[in-house]
């Protein structure tokens, strides 16, 4: 069989993996065959190249602009005005700047609803012209989500940070996962073009629409839900999940929090969490428990099982604990000072220390 790393890392994830994947299981087939010829590995390799181009014309704007962890990118806009109006969804025109000088054409409006009220600058919702990203071979998806620090502050990088790193927290125990992606995002306002740009982390989280299409399956918006609807798995995670991190901030009936997606080919409604500012593990100055928990900090854990039955969420808790490594692995981010990584480290291995060699649901913890 041909070494692993004969196959481009570009190829995995898209058709091009496929085809190496697939001259793999050639060659294991025919090694004993001596009329087994070059040729055909070329000629597969002349596919694989056709497939290499058309995938590169599936790439959404999201997945070109976030290639790289901590990716460099300028915002012109009338900053002014986008927050003088963050209480509507009126749109603001702008410019997007690669730090390599591609240029993209933009709108903007304020998102989101608490830190839409007492973030300095509100997040935001980025729209690209969709006739602009079909002219540069992307994909038609043309909206991406945009959190930024509510102070501009060290400690409101550091809160985005470690937000973030909870979004990849979850990447390492699913398959089914906004994508979000840290980025060194600088904005310029072009309302008063003396006045200091304004430098920050940010994070990047793919649209509804674009993780739906990901995951095959479509955005569904109604309320109330009965459980029994859902992949039960991926929900028992969620809620799990939650817990680890000492987020009560969701809630999948109301969709708090969550997006859920039908997916087209089995009729179950996978589940997806975003937003964790609210979460212990961030430990934002402003964050609270939920009233119903009973908690007095997010620094508690409280689990919310919604309707999931005990084995569901016994079998969750199983599959974070094979993650525990993982987990501190993500936390030792190049982008955290060492004693705030350790902070959340410490955290998290409260729930691992209280969770070992335990086979039963938890309820409430207190660090």
């Amino acid at each position: 069989m041909l070494p692993q790393d004969f196959i481009p890392e570009i190829c995995l994830g898209s058709n091009i993996g496929i085809i190496f994947r697939q001259i793999n299981k050639v060659y294991a087939m025919r090694k004993h065959n001596l009329k087994f010829s070059f040729f055909s590995l070329l000629l597969l390799s002349v596919t694989c190249a056709g497939a290499q181009r058309d995938s590169s014309q599936q790439w959404t704007i999201f997945e070109q602009l976030t290639t790289e962890e901590g990716a460099e990118l300028t915002l012109e806009t009338d900053l002014t005005s986008f927050i003088g109006q963050k209480k509507t969804n009126n749109y603001v025109s702008g410019i997007l700047r690669t730090k390599e000088g591609k240029s993209f054409q933009v709108e903007i409006r304020p998102r989101g609803r608490y830190r839409r009220k007492v973030s300095q600058i509100p997040p935001m919702k980025i729209r690209f012209n969709e006739k602009n990203l079909v002219s540069d071979g992307l994909d038609t998806l043309n909206e991406i989500k945009i959190a930024l620090p509510c102070f501009d502050s060290d400690l409101g990088n550091e809160l985005i940070v470690k937000e973030y790193l909870a979004y990849r927290l979850f990447e390492k125990i699913t398959d089914a996962y906004f994508r979000a992606r840290l980025v060194n995002l600088t904005i310029k306002d072009t309302y008063d073009p003396k006045s200091k740009p304004k430098k920050m982390y940010a994070i990047f989280v793919e649209d509804e629409e674009e993780v739906a299409a990901r995951l095959g399956g479509v955005p569904d918006e109604e309320f109330g839900i009965p459980i029994d609807e859902f992949d039960t798995r991926q929900a028992a995670l969620v809620a799990m999940f939650q817990y680890v991190i000492g987020n009560t901030d969701w809630e999948f009936a109301m969709h708090r929090n969550v997006e859920l997606i039908k997916m087209k080919e089995s009729g179950k409604i996978m589940v997806m969490p975003y937003d964790f500012d609210f979460s212990g593990l961030v430990s934002a100055p402003y964050a609270m428990p939920s009233s119903e928990s009973g908690l007095q900090s997010v620094r508690e854990r409280y689990l919310m099982p919604s309707g999931l039955d005990a084995e569901a969420l016994k079998s969750a808790a199983a599959t974070i604990k094979e993650h525990e490594k993982d987990f501190y692995q993500v936390c030792r981010s190049k982008f955290l000072s060492k004693s705030t990584a350790g902070e959340m480290i410490r955290f998290l291995g409260v729930y691992f220390k209280n969770m070992d060699g335990k086979d039963e649901v938890p309820v409430t913890m207190k660090n």
